[in-house]
């Protein structure tokens, strides 16, 4: 996930609080009181810009309505799970300082994600996949695709022309099953199929029609 802070970063925060707090749901009340306690922490205190979690534990025993001893028990275990990480330990005068471990947070609710619907789940999925290799070529509309090309690879690369972030998620995992007076896409999943027709069909049709005219299309 990008740094959530400028232009998104509101949306990037929220989705991250609240995959946090449907995976804590999923799981047992211990948990489920564990990650309430990270959850008050980053709102009240975390810093998203610097990645800067600092916070003296008496002040976290408050928040929480806990002991020091609580506390300290609490945050060793943020920092074996992973999702904690120590910048600065804690010294005469001074309040230790954490970052928090967003990548690890991700990959360990990532199976919950689709709880909350594919529209963020499509997001988090489009945050994480690398960026495409720089290219000096500069696609110029109309220019004639390469001889011999099959009909999906045609389409398929005005889809990634179009939205590069889309087609990596989406429309790369789509395999053409017939070519022969229909063009029919099977997806990896039953899940991705129905997304594809509800959310995306629309730009495969759009870009279908440009290379073959009356083509029909069909997704499994």
């Amino acid at each position: 996930m990008k740094k959530a802070v400028g232009r998104g970063g509101g949306t990037r925060k929220y989705d991250l609080l609240t995959v946090l707090a449907v995976h804590a749901l999923a799981r047992d009340k211990g948990f489920q009181r564990q990650a309430l306690r990270l959850i008050s922490l980053v709102t009240a205190r975390y810093n998203w810009q610097n990645d800067l979690l600092s916070i003296g534990q008496e002040e976290i025993a408050r928040l929480w309505s806990v002991d020091v001893r609580t506390v300290k028990r609490e945050m060793a275990a943020f920092r074996e799970r992973g999702w904690l990480v120590e910048k600065r330990p804690a010294a005469r005068g001074r309040v230790a300082q954490y970052g928090l471990a967003i990548a690890k947070i991700l990959e360990d609710t990532r199976a919950d994600w689709i709880r909350v619907g594919p529209d963020l789940d499509v997001r988090l999925r489009t945050e994480e996949a690398p960026e495409p290799p720089a290219s000096t070529v500069i696609p110029f509309p109309g220019a004639a695709l390469p001889a011999g090309e099959s009909l999906w690879g045609q389409v398929s690369r005005r889809l990634l022309a179009e939205d590069a972030s889309i087609h990596r998620v989406w429309f790369a995992a789509l395999e053409p099953v017939d070519e022969a007076g229909e063009l029919v896409l099977r997806a990896p999943s039953g899940f991705h199929a129905a997304y594809v027709q509800t959310h995306l069909i629309g730009r495969i049709a759009a870009a279908l029609a440009v290379v073959a005219p009356e083509m029909p299309l069909r997704i499994l």
